[in-house]
């Protein structure tokens, strides 16, 4: 005859079936090996490849990150994201310490880099405001405009921004004896505020804002009417964009050592979203690759064509990949997936240990 006790050992918290582990999210071993071979990436690659390819496309492409958010998750195509970078940009060489003897209030570090990283946010948000109570060319359009406007601004402007010359000899802290812009540490910051938006962006995805702001760029008027502030949503967007901008931007300021008119330009503007257009902007990671083409091309365009073409090179590859695939590199990625060689490869890889040729 069985006690009391005996008769409730299903519900005992040793069960095999219990919601902790049922909750253990699977990690997919191509994030792990892309990781590791970022993390050893310094290890095989001379200095130039790491700071001049390596670092330059992870700054980038977390620059393009900020336009991914906006325009793939919230279906705002911004124009003015290198604008809201280079507001972050300026504030460091005005609040801080620079080299061309023009303004510099010399405060610390630790407290410029989240100054100007806050107003920039704030700045992005004041964009939203104007851009998100329209829609498709009309956003892109108005984000052009201002990103035009503070273009102007900022190189006709002497007393504040110092004009057509800017800021030269902005440099990164001395932190536990590490000079920062050194190539190899340089890598690995810029590493770690790349890896930390991308997770953070993965997160947001999944969140209640996130699902939030997919629908109301799938269907605002449905939105609207179930409650929701749809203005709130997308200014609340543009906010955590510029969060990611303008982080991006002070690591900017920091690898060129200064910043000038031409870090604000249209056309720097136009790379932003030449970049996340060719990664890809349905997915995180698109733009970090677009970032890796563009600027594998920016290096290495002269060696196959005059530096004057660099421009038409870049357009044709924008071209050609938005030809075949309108996804960009994640849909060219897709494509090889389903076509067999690149599956197989996948399915080796999520294969459990010893079980290999079992069948």
């Amino acid at each position: 005859m069985s006690s009391p006790a005996n008769s409730a050992s299903p519900a005992s918290p040793a069960s095999p079936a219990s919601p902790a582990s049922a909750e253990l999210p699977e990690i997919d071993p191509a994030i792990v090996l892309t990781g590791l071979a970022l993390l050893a990436y310094p290890f095989v690659a001379s200095l130039f490849f790491t700071f001049q390819v390596g670092a330059y496309a992870l700054v980038m492409g977390t620059i393009a990150l900020s336009l991914m958010v906006l325009a793939g998750y919230g279906g705002m195509v911004s124009l003015a994201q290198m604008t809201v970078a280079g507001i972050a940009g300026y504030l460091v060489a005005i609040l801080g310490t620079n080299g061309s003897g023009v303004l510099g209030l010399g405060w610390p570090w630790w407290l410029t880099a989240p100054a100007a990283i806050l107003t920039a946010a704030v700045a992005s948000a004041l964009i939203g405001m104007l851009a998100v109570r329209t829609a498709g060319i009309y956003t892109i359009m108005i984000t052009l405009a201002i990103a035009t406007a503070f273009f102007y601004f900022v190189r006709q402007n002497y007393a504040w921004f110092n004009g057509f010359n800017g800021f030269h000899g902005i440099t990164p802290p001395t932190l536990f004896g590490i000079y920062w812009r050194d190539p190899v540490p340089f890598y690995y910051l810029s590493l770690a505020v790349a890896a930390f938006f991308y997770g953070a962006t993965v997160y947001a995805e999944r969140s209640t804002f996130g699902l939030g702001l997919q629908a109301v760029r799938d269907n605002p008027r449905r939105m609207r009417a179930l409650g929701f502030d749809v203005a709130a949503h997308r200014i609340f967007a543009f906010f955590l964009a510029g969060l990611i901008a303008g982080t991006a931007g002070v690591l900017l300021v920091w690898f060129n050592g200064q910043i000038s008119p031409g870090t604000v330009s249209v056309s720097a503007a136009i790379d932003v979203l030449v970049i996340a257009v060719v990664g890809g902007l349905k997915r995180p990671i698109g733009p970090f690759l677009g970032a890796i083409l563009f600027v594998l091309l920016k290096n290495f365009a002269i060696d196959l064509i005059s530096a004057d073409r660099f421009n038409t090179l870049i357009g044709a590859t924008f071209l050609a990949i938005v030809l075949f695939s309108p996804d960009g590199l994640l849909g060219l990625w897709g494509k090889l997936k389903a076509s067999g060689p690149a599956r197989s490869l996948q399915d080796s890889l999520r294969q459990p240990p010893g079980r290999g040729g079992a069948r």
